[in-house]
């Protein structure tokens, strides 16, 4: 399986969940984002480390952080490994004394440990293709969106956008990508991608 390098690109409140954000890792070589939806708390704690940011008292990876430097555990990579049921699976790889071992973990908490430990995050091929959306760029760099004069609503419901035809659909994509509401994005490539198994 041929594994890629990912970047945090974004980490931004969620459009249509007052309590989620989402954290948007991008293809290092390419123009796939992956968008992930995460809770407040994990939000925070990436960002805490992203911003280099010392609160008073060590936040729960920051402890996990200071446990694996005392015991001489290094944190060599993060992969996320697999996507069941629209849940994202990772694993941390670690290395002790020449040995590399590897251990289950959330994703977002994964990416907040890689953020503090300055370590690559890596996924596969097969999660981006289903799960990823592109970005369409212009000559000059910038993102680029299709006008539309179908309109639809801001909150995105799973429901409502089974009554929008795929030239509306892929429409309201390019919107929300340029707006970059990566949420909205996803539950859009997922009707998408449920119409083309379908056919």
């Amino acid at each position: 399986m041929k594994r890629i390098e990912l970047d945090i690109v974004a980490l931004s409140h969620s459009m249509t969940q007052s309590h989620n954000y989402a954290v948007v890792l991008g293809e290092r070589r390419g123009q796939r984002r992956l968008p992930i939806v995460i809770g407040s708390f994990e939000a925070q704690a990436i960002a805490v480390a992203m911003e280099r940011m010392v609160p008073n008292r060590p936040l729960t990876h920051d402890l996990f952080k200071s446990t694996l430097d005392t015991f001489g555990i290094q944190l060599k990579e993060v992969v996320i490994n697999n996507l069941l049921d629209g849940i994202f699976y990772a694993r941390l790889v670690c290395m002790k004394n020449g040995e590399l071992f590897e251990i289950d973990s959330r994703t977002s908490d994964a990416i907040a440990m890689a953020v503090r430990f300055e370590c690559p995050i890596f996924t596969y091929d097969f999660i981006l293709e289903a799960a990823g959306v592109v970005l369409e760029e212009t000559e000059e760099g910038a993102s680029t969106g299709v006008v539309g004069t179908s309109k639809m609503p801001a909150n995105l419901d799973s429901d409502a956008l089974e009554t929008y035809s795929m030239e509306a659909l892929k429409r309201r994509l390019s919107e929300v990508l340029e707006a970059e509401d990566y949420e909205s994005a996803a539950k859009i490539r997922d009707e998408l991608k449920r119409r083309e198994t379908k056919d």
